[in-house]
């Protein structure tokens, strides 16, 4: 499995010969500039929630590629009647896919889309594959829940937001770590505009005193799990 990150809230996921793009803002941050996303290759868009940095991408990535999108059932309805193929989920959800098994879990943040329209409620997506197991959270707030999540399979990385003001910040970050039993992190949503830009090093130490790694990617490098 291999992991790269496109900046903001971006991945990409290449997973048993499949290549997943999740929430692609990325024509937009400056700071990923330099990723052509005309370029990019996809069979599934995941889709956390329907903000628009999370979006802006979408429907370019799909006409390119024909990727399947996979959201939640207001999102996957939303880009259905646009004629985009979807695959519709709802939290608790799973499904087995040709990569690997696809669960869709709670997330506290807001959705709609830019034009208004609901986006239901948002969500995560635990994705067990290639005896991997991964927790890509979305926007949220540090929840209870998160616990729930390695009581079922062991997580080997977690992937979460922390550049605070929208969603929880390095330290709500670090305690989830403890509550979803991992001790490393992949970090986003973090530095694309003012709100939520961190200080790398400082939050990085964070993470080492609770005897955990924060992985802060450069825009367009990779991970292998």
């Amino acid at each position: 499995m291999k992991i790269t990150y496109y900046g903001h809230a971006a991945l990409g996921l290449e997973i048993a010969g499949k290549n997943i793009i999740v929430d692609p803002f990325i024509s937009a941050n400056e700071l990923a500039k330099h990723i052509d996303i005309n370029a990019l290759k996809a069979d599934y868009i995941l889709i956390t929630h329907a903000h628009g940095d999370h979006i802006l991408d979408v429907e370019t990535i799909a006409k390119n590629t024909g990727a399947v999108i996979v959201s939640n059932a207001e999102i996957a309805g939303y880009y259905e009647a646009k004629g985009f193929t979807t695959h519709p989920m709802n939290h608790g959800g799973t499904w087995e896919f040709d990569f690997g098994k696809v669960k869709y879990v709670n997330a506290i943040h807001s959705s709609s889309f830019p034009d208004g329209t609901y986006g239901g409620q948002p969500g995560g997506f635990v994705i067990e594959a290639e005896e991997k197991n991964i927790y890509i959270a979305g926007d949220t707030a540090l929840t209870y829940d998160m616990k729930l999540i390695p009581m079922k399979n062991p997580l080997d990385l977690a992937v979460l937001p922390i550049g605070s003001n929208f969603t929880m910040d390095v330290d709500d970050a670090a305690i989830a770590a403890e509550y979803l039993e991992v001790t490393t992190v992949l970090g986003y949503h973090y530095d694309t505009f003012g709100y939520i830009k961190i200080d790398h090093e400082a939050a990085k130490q964070k993470f080492a005193n609770k005897k955990k790694e924060l992985i802060l990617l450069p825009i367009g490098d990779s991970i292998g799990l």
